[in-house]
C-alpha cells in the first residue's frame, strides 16, 4: 500500500449523519472479493437517478447533479468530511474499498462506527476524528470556499485548515505506524521473512515428516 505521511487535498462535504454502509456501497454490488471496481459505484443510489446493478456502464447512467461528488467544484476530492456515525450498519470492508477507489484517502467525521474505522486503517485510508463544532467551521469553510483544501499530516497527528489553524487527532500508535509505512498484515509479517525462514529451515531439519521430506 501507499505510505500515508502527509495529504493535501479537495475537500468533498457530505453533510449527513449516520451515513451506513449499504449507503456507501450498496449491498447488490458486494458479489465481488477483489478490492477493485467499487469506486464507479461509491454511494450509488446518491450519485444516480436510476437503480444501480453490477455491470452496468455507469459511464451513461443519469446522474444526480445536486449529489456532493457530482458537482465540479469537488471533482478530484481526496478528503471526505462527513457528520457522526460515519459508517454504521454492516461490517463490509467493500466500502472502505468504494471510498479508496473513487480517490479518497481521508475521511473525517465527529464518529464513526468502530468496525469502519477499523476496516479504513486495515485498507490504507485514514478517519479522523475531530470535535462537532470543529467539523462545523469546516462544513461552513468548504461550502462557502470553492476548491477549499485540508492538509492532513499523520505524523504529527494535525488537521491545518487554509487559515493555517490546527486541529489535533488521535490515532493508535500501531496503526500509525502500519499507514506511515504502507503496510497491512501481510506486509509487516513479510518484515521478518527472514527469521521466518530461519525458523522454517530449522523445522524441517528437526521435524522432516512435518514437510514430508523424510528420505527412507
Amino acid at each position: 500500500m501507499k505510505p500515508y505521511i502527509v495529504e493535501t487535498g479537495i475537500v468533498a462535504p457530505l453533510d449527513r449523519a449516520n451515513v451506513d454502509t449499504d449507503q456507501i456501497i450498496p449491498k447488490q454490488f458486494l458479489k465481488s472479493i477483489k478490492r477493485t471496481g467499487f469506486g464507479v459505484n461509491l454511494f450509488d443510489e446518491w450519485r444516480y437517478l436510476d437503480e444501480g446493478f453490477p455491470g452496468q456502464d455507469n459511464s451513461i447512467r443519469p446522474l444526480n447533479t445536486e449529489f456532493v461528488l457530482n458537482q465540479p467544484r469537488y471533482q478530484g476530492a481526496s478528503i471526505l468530511i462527513a457528520r457522526q456515525n460515519f459508517g454504521c450498519g454492516s461490517s463490509r470492508e467493500h466500502a472502505p474499498w468504494a471510498l479508496a477507489e473513487y480517490g479518497f484517502r481521508t475521511v473525517i467525521a465527529s464518529s464513526f462506527a468502530d468496525i469502519f474505522y477499523n476496516n479504513c486503517l486495515n485498507n490504507g485510508m485514514l478517519p479522523v476524528i475531530l470535535a462537532e463544532d470543529v467539523m462545523d467551521v469546516i462544513f461552513a469553510e468548504a461550502l462557502a470556499e470553492e476548491g477549499y483544501q485540508l492538509t492532513v499530516d499523520l505524523e504529527k497527528q494535525e488537521v491545518i485548515r487554509p487559515n493555517g489553524q490546527i486541529h489535533a487527532f488521535e490515532v493508535d500508535a500501531f496503526r500509525k505506524h502500519f499507514l506511515l509505512n504502507g503496510l497491512d498484515e501481510i506486509g509487516l509479517t513479510l518484515q521478518d521473512s527472514d527469521a521466518i525462514h530461519i525458523f522454517e529451515e530449522k523445522a524441517k531439519s528437526a521435524r522432516p515428516w512435518v514437510f514430508n521430506t523424510l528420505h527412507v
